[in-house]
C-alpha cells in the first residue's frame, strides 16, 4: 500500500527547469554518463531531460527528483533559494548574539592568551 502512495508523491514531485537541471548537475561536478548510470538509463535520456525534449518516467523520475533534491539542497544558489548562513557564534541569521563577546571585554578587544605554567 505506502508503495502505491510513495509512486503517487513521486510522480507529482516537481522537477526544476530542464535549464536548472543540467546547472545542478554540473554544480555537483557529474557528468550526464554519471547520472545516467545511477538513475539507470542511457546517458541520452539525460541530454533529454535537460534539454526539455522529454520528462522522465517512472521509476526513473523518482530517482531523478531525489537527486536533483539532494543536489538543491547543496547548492541552493543554482537554484536561486538562499540559505541563512551561520553567524560567528551559529545563529542562523548570521548575525552575533547581543551577549556573544559582552564577558570578553569592549568591542575589538584582544585578550591575550594566558602563559604556560
Amino acid at each position: 500500500m505506502s508503495e502505491r502512495v510513495d509512486a503517487l508523491i513521486a510522480r507529482s514531485a516537481a522537477l526544476p527547469p530542464p535549464q536548472v537541471r543540467a546547472r545542478l548537475r554540473q554544480a555537483g561536478c557529474l557528468t550526464q554518463a554519471e547520472v545516467a548510470e545511477a538513475l539507470g538509463v542511457h546517458r541520452i535520456q539525460v541530454v533529454r531531460w535537460e534539454k526539455g525534449r522529454a520528462e522522465p518516467r517512472q521509476p526513473h523520475r523518482r530517482l531523478y527528483v531525489r537527486l536533483l533534491q539532494g543536489l538543491a539542497e547543496k547548492f541552493p544558489e543554482v537554484t536561486g533559494e538562499q540559505r541563512p548562513r551561520p553567524g560567528v557564534d551559529g545563529r542562523a541569521d548570521g548575525q552575533a548574539s547581543p551577549q556573544a563577546g559582552a564577558a570578553d571585554g569592549p568591542a575589538g578587544a584582544v585578550t591575550p592568551a594566558p602563559e604556560p605554567p
